[in-house]
């Protein structure tokens, strides 16, 4: 289907600068653009494909503008990113418009569902599950006993879900997640580790995005707590008892240990690696790779590094330590020379 740039530029709030009756009947990437598409720019990284774009249109940030002609025509918003994700938002095709019961699958009889819930083929719902208005559960899905599930929450295929866990409201959770596994609690015993048993669950509040392959575990005791609006990438180990407050974003293969807090509004970057008992402050920034061994209490804090610590210390440090054989070489050097001039005054 096509649509004129003018059409779009409604949608989006957008000014446009050039031909607004073009047309775009598909979505691409600027660096890999053909005639007839709409992309868009809001990276000063790719601005240089802006001038090599053969894109019939392109959503550009205000702050990004051209100082030279360009082809396409330009469609300008504060913020392209937002403007771009409002736009493919309004274009994907949804596999979600789902309602009813496919067959086969089991639902204990004491389960409660609500209106137009969707619950794909092979799945397991055990009993005093509760099932809001509205959610979809695709195909393959395990629900373990007493599981309460929200309004308008996804849940796609191949997910576990263990017994006692809460899921909130409008959350999405992705393929092969498991929610409320046991959490790694052993203690030693003549040199054997006996498992200590894991009785509490897991708290999943609203607008919470959880990757595929994530894992939560269940508290030892009490509730392994994922707040509101959190989004997890793919592929993340979060451990019993742990809390994350609202807002907060971590990227893929972090693993967060036991018991530890992190606060509200803070960014993880990939890889990170965050021990055990800790407390992280609200909107802190952890660099890929890090590693934190003690808690970050200054909020807002940047940090990097394994062991971490602030990031621009980080990176002076880092320009020294590239050079280190240089400089050892030089020491090595002066040590001989000042040897030499002790031999020569004695």
């Amino acid at each position: 289907m096509k649509f004129k740039v003018k059409q779009i530029a409604e949608l989006i709030n957008a000014e446009i600068i050039g031909d607004e009756n073009i047309e775009v009947d598909s979505i691409c990437k600027i660096d890999q653009s053909k005639d007839g598409a709409i992309t868009f720019l809001g990276n000063e990284q790719y601005e240089k494909y802006l001038y090599t774009t053969n894109a019939s249109a392109v959503i550009i940030s205000r702050n990004l503008l051209p100082e030279k002609p360009v082809k396409p025509t330009l469609l300008v918003v504060p913020n392209a990113y937002r403007a771009f994700a409002y736009l493919l938002d309004l274009c994907q095709n949804k596999p979600i418009e789902k309602k009813g019961i496919e067959y086969p699958c089991f639902i204990d009889p004491s389960v409660k569902i609500g209106e137009n819930v969707y619950i794909g083929a092979f799945s397991y719902i055990s009993k005093g599950v509760e099932i809001g208005n509205n959610t979809k559960i695709f195909p393959n899905v395990y629900i373990g006993d007493n599981v309460k599930i929200g309004k308008n929450t996804i849940i796609y295929s191949g997910v576990v879900i263990y017994h006692n866990s809460i899921i909130g409201n409008n959350c999405i959770i992705h393929s092969n997640a498991v929610i409320g596994s046991d959490g790694f609690g052993y203690f030693q015993e003549n040199y054997e580790s006996k498992k200590i048993p894991q009785v509490g669950n897991v708290i999943i509040e609203d607008d919470v995005e959880i990757g595929a392959n994530t894992t939560i575990d269940r508290a030892t005791i009490g509730s392994t707590i994922i707040r509101n609006g959190v989004k997890l990438d793919n592929l993340i180990q979060v451990a019993h008892n742990v809390e994350i407050d609202e807002g907060t974003v971590i990227a893929s293969q972090t693993g967060i240990s036991g018991s530890t807090k992190i606060g509200k509004h803070c960014m993880i970057g990939g890889q990170v690696g965050i021990a055990g008992h800790l407390y992280i402050a609200d909107k802190v920034k952890i660099a890929a790779q890090s590693g934190i061994g003690s808690s970050i209490l200054e909020e807002g804090e940047i940090i990097q590094g394994s062991p971490a610590f602030n990031k621009h210390q980080y990176q002076k440090s880092y320009i020294l330590f590239k050079h280190l054989p240089e400089i050892s070489e030089k020491i090595n050097k002066l040590e001989k020379e000042i040897e030499l001039l002790k031999n020569k005054l004695t």
